[in-house]
């Protein structure tokens, strides 16, 4: 089977269970993001796959081949750590030839590929650089560069660009995620940016408690998240309390028209803030209290109270609700844009 092939795979630290039977397949090519809050067992599975903690249970192929208990030169893999961990003894062209020297490779095979990765990376010309005279953005590209010297199968980041300013990290998601369709290269990022992982992924992993919550595109995890956890942590969500009353569904005592659940405890309407619309008072599904109004330039947001449960509507500059704080308004969404989830 091409591709990572992760079989139940497992990491204990005593009675801490980090990483709990977790099975996933990441074809050839693919872009992943782990994504989850800290300590949710990402980059642990993470070290795991790169051969940087053994398994406790489970088994990793790469291409069909079993990785499990191989070292990690021998995983053929690039990695780039958090910390970027550069050479500060080396100049740039040192620091990416570093592995292809320890491999054995010729002057004029490192001189080549240096060349080319710097070309790739929009660094040509400053193979001669100290890393010590580097932008924050430059050591990044560097690191990337050095991690596919050797040309591996597998490219994994650890959190690569959480030390960057937010314009930064911005242009270096969009570089990032242009370099690998470039290259083809199945890559695997952990991260606890939503924004980057729905900016860069094909698949997206969302991990809680050492599981796998979902595995889907950013945008079926988006609008159709598998649980309130998932629709939570994706974004910005509403999570509306439901109940079934006469075998229709009402939140807060109010029936909402169209939506289709079925009797049991704990669920949840998720509704995206874009898809909340403000009424004037008395009209719309729902109705409440204006608490707060935060103008973000791009959006607008209204905060509004409900029963000791607080909503959140976004709107454009354009489509600007005139509502002040201590109003009363309605609110009203489309069903088919809103999720039930289990709590």
């Amino acid at each position: 089977m091409s591709g990572l092939v992760l079989n139940k795979v497992q990491k204990h630290f005593g009675t801490v269970r980090a990483v709990e039977d977790v099975s996933l397949s990441v074809p050839n090519g693919t872009f992943v993001c782990m994504l989850g809050p800290s300590g949710c067992g990402k980059t642990t599975l993470l070290r795991m796959i790169a051969g940087l903690e053994e398994p406790t249970g489970g088994t990793i192929l790469l291409d069909g081949r079993d990785i499990t208990t191989q070292p990690t030169h021998r995983r053929e893999l690039g990695m780039v750590f958090q910390s970027l961990a550069l050479f500060p003894h080396l100049d740039v062209a040192g620091n990416i030839a570093y592995a292809m020297r320890i491999r054995g490779a010729s002057q004029a095979e490192k001189k080549k590929r240096v060349g080319e990765l710097l070309e790739m990376v929009h660094m040509a010309g400053y193979g001669d650089r100290s890393v010590a005279q580097l932008s924050g953005g430059q050591r990044q590209r560097v690191a990337i560069a050095r991690a596919l010297a050797v040309q591996p199968k597998l490219f994994l980041l650890d959190e690569p660009l959480s030390a960057l300013d937010a314009k930064l990290r911005e242009a270096m998601q969009v570089e990032l995620r242009q370099l690998q369709q470039k290259l083809g290269i199945t890559t695997i990022v952990v991260t606890h940016d939503q924004r980057e992982a729905m900016t860069m992924a094909d698949q997206v992993v969302v991990m809680g408690g050492g599981r796998i919550r979902q595995v889907a595109s950013p945008v079926e995890i988006y609008r159709h998240p598998a649980d309130a956890f998932v629709a939570d942590f994706i974004g910005s969500t509403n999570l509306v309390p439901l109940s079934v009353k006469n075998g229709m569904a009402t939140a807060f005592g109010k029936p909402i028209p169209g939506l289709a659940v079925t009797p049991r405890e704990g669920q949840q309407l998720s509704v995206r803030p874009e898809d909340i619309i403000l009424t004037p008072a008395g009209e719309g599904t729902l109705s409440g209290r204006v608490a707060f109004v935060r103008d973000l330039g791009a959006t607008i947001e209204a905060f509004i109270d409900i029963e000791g449960h607080r909503l959140v509507a976004a709107s454009t500059p354009r489509d600007r609700p005139v509502v002040n704080v201590g109003d009363e308004t309605g609110l009203s969404f489309h069903v088919g844009n809103a999720v039930v989830v289990s709590a």
